[in-house]
């Protein structure tokens, strides 16, 4: 989980640049008027880590028990076709705003450093939020180490107490040879050096890298653990969630909690573990069901539940290829095709999608139109009184009439899929018939062939050879096939050169949009830089637990 948060007076600027993982940074948009018209709600945004469709009793899973997010569609309003990306991920929309008074807990998952290792060009406090508590990066497999924590315990002992031993005996023999106290041969220095840094090398390449450096905790801009002691970072974020509400609930605030959960490694508290029917990952999501509950109480007991904006949502479909052994890790997407990372199949980008806010939106409703996490940005920026650019393209929609029914339909007619900066897919909504649309120009190549996955890669390319072009393009009437089983083609379907030309036609006019900016995931950034890794003690024996008040150096 990940905590950002504003409150207070706000204040407006804009920036210059924007990929497909700066959505969040938009949402923590609040205009000045918001502190003096108490109207204006606060908001809490909880946005989930790879949460499946299927995995939600209110989206029809009857075996994973999530009672309060069950509640919370019931009080509220639930979406049905809620997108988690789609045009936002192109090579550019040339800008993103921020403002002031919000935080933010939870995976950032955007980077720190530009230049140096504490320039944090990049951090949640240089885009907008007041106060960050939470991960920089994202959760990877490696931080949590060794499945026995007292091996792993003893392997970090065991490493720190080597390190300084033979550190100590390398600096202690070349000052007796440099001052002629012993004599000692050069080779034996040298040989010992070496020695040292190939077990560092060793150490680190099977264990310490991932660990060490980049599961790291910070608290705005200091680190607080590296490692993260995961035991710990479920309880630590809550309370972190919790204690803002209470101290800010006399003025307007945002919060955005981005969980951890349920993303692998599944870290799960021992309270929930083999709870569940569905093993770990059945146990995760039952933990974050009980962490939305613990916030949904904190807003009740505080008096703010009327006057509070709360959104529910998954930033993909669950991971399909996420294992570990025979066990399944990732989540269930319901009828839908395909999961996270996989361009435009509907699993790993149709989300759930939930809205509360009492007496100013129905409760139990649903809304059967098309929406997207897009759709936040332009709706918290109306909702606290602001408006959004007019001088570049805003692909989102103000959820606002159609939450309250003011309208029937979405203002959406089409969304473009990327997988990295490539178009794989098109959903066109079209008007006049209510029929959805969608055209697949490229897909992943699924290994096995007709796994629905890509087991045999861990995880679906976006380009190459692990991709299969289309041209016409899979063509779906989502309205009748939303599982996508059956491809139509002008043998079966009278529209089928009509549609095609009429979202071929959107494609080259959404692509006039578009402005190149420097690529965040080229292969040059790709590469590790030690000079803009975060470190807390001495670089490379990067360690400390500020709880604790633990901090390793080099001895």
């Amino acid at each position: 989980m990940y905590l950002f948060h504003t409150r207070g007076n706000h204040e407006v600027y804009q920036g210059k640049q924007w990929s497909c993982l700066n959505i969040w940074l938009i949402l923590c948009l609040f205009p000045r008027t918001c502190v003096s018209n108490p109207s204006k709600p606060n908001f809490l945004l909880i946005l989930a880590d790879d949460l499946g469709i299927g995995d939600v009793g209110c989206y029809g899973n009857d075996t994973i028990r999530t009672p309060n997010i069950d509640g919370l569609a019931r009080d509220g309003v639930r979406l049905t076709q809620h997108i988690a990306a789609a045009a936002v991920c192109t090579p550019s929309r040339a800008a993103f705003l921020t403002g002031r008074y919000p935080i933010r807990s939870g995976k950032w998952h955007m980077g720190v450093n530009c230049k140096s290792r504490h320039d944090h060009c990049h951090h949640p406090l240089n885009h907008g939020f007041d106060y960050f508590y939470g991960m920089p990066f994202t959760l990877l497999n490696e931080c949590q180490g060794t499945d026995d924590p007292e091996l792993a315990k003893s392997l970090q002992d065991t490493y720190w107490l080597y390190t300084q031993v033979t550190i100590l005996a390398v600096l202690t023999l070349l000052i007796g040879k440099l001052t002629n106290l012993f004599s000692v041969k050069w080779k034996i220095i040298i040989c010992l050096a070496i020695c040292g840094l190939l077990y560092f090398i060793s150490w680190f390449s099977s264990y310490g890298f991932t660990k060490y450096w980049n599961c790291i905790l910070m608290r705005n801009h200091g680190i607080t653990e590296q490692p993260m002691n995961l035991e710990k970072t479920t309880s630590n974020m809550l309370k972190e969630a919790v204690s803002f509400i209470e101290r800010n609930k006399h003025r307007p605030f945002l919060l955005f909690v981005s969980l951890l959960h349920v993303h692998t490694p599944l870290i799960t508290t021992e309270k929930f573990q083999g709870r569940s029917r569905h093993g770990l990952y059945g146990d995760n999501v039952e933990e974050m069901d009980w962490m939305v509950g613990r916030l949904l109480d904190v807003i009740d007991k505080e008096g703010l539940k009327n006057n509070t904006f709360i959104y529910f949502a998954s930033d993909h479909g669950g991971s399909l290829e996420a294992h570990r052994g025979n066990a399944q890790l990732g989540g269930w997407n319901g009828i839908y095709k395909g999961g996270k990372g996989m361009g435009g199949w509907e699993g790993g980008i149709r989300v759930p999608g939930i809205v509360r806010w009492p007496g100013m939106l129905p409760a139990g409703t649903v809304i059967n139109e098309l929406t997207s996490l897009m759709d936040v940005f332009p709706t918290v920026v109306h909702l606290a009184g602001g408006a959004v650019p007019q001088d570049r393209v805003i692909d989102g929609r103000t959820l606002l009439p159609l939450l309250q029914g003011t309208v029937q339909h979405s203002g959406h007619e089409f969304m473009f899929h990327y997988c990295g900066v490539f178009l794989h897919a098109v959903r066109w909504h079209q008007k006049d018939s209510g029929t959805v649309w969608k055209a697949h120009y490229a897909t992943p190549v699924f290994q096995p062939e007709a796994s629905g996955a890509c087991f045999g890669r861990g995880i679906c390319p976006c380009f190459g050879d692990g991709v299969t072009h289309h041209d016409p393009p899979l063509l779906f009437d989502l309205s009748q096939d939303p599982s996508e089983a059956n491809p139509l083609s002008a043998d079966t379907e009278p529209l089928f050169d009509t549609v095609t030309r009429r979202i071929g036609k959107a494609v080259e006019e959404h692509r006039k949009t578009l402005a190149p900016v420097p690529q965040q995931l080229s292969p040059y950034n790709n590469i590790w830089k030690p000079w803009l890794q975060p470190c807390c003690g001495t670089f490379p024996f990067c360690w400390c637990d500020e709880e604790n008040n633990k901090v390793h150096g080099m001895l």
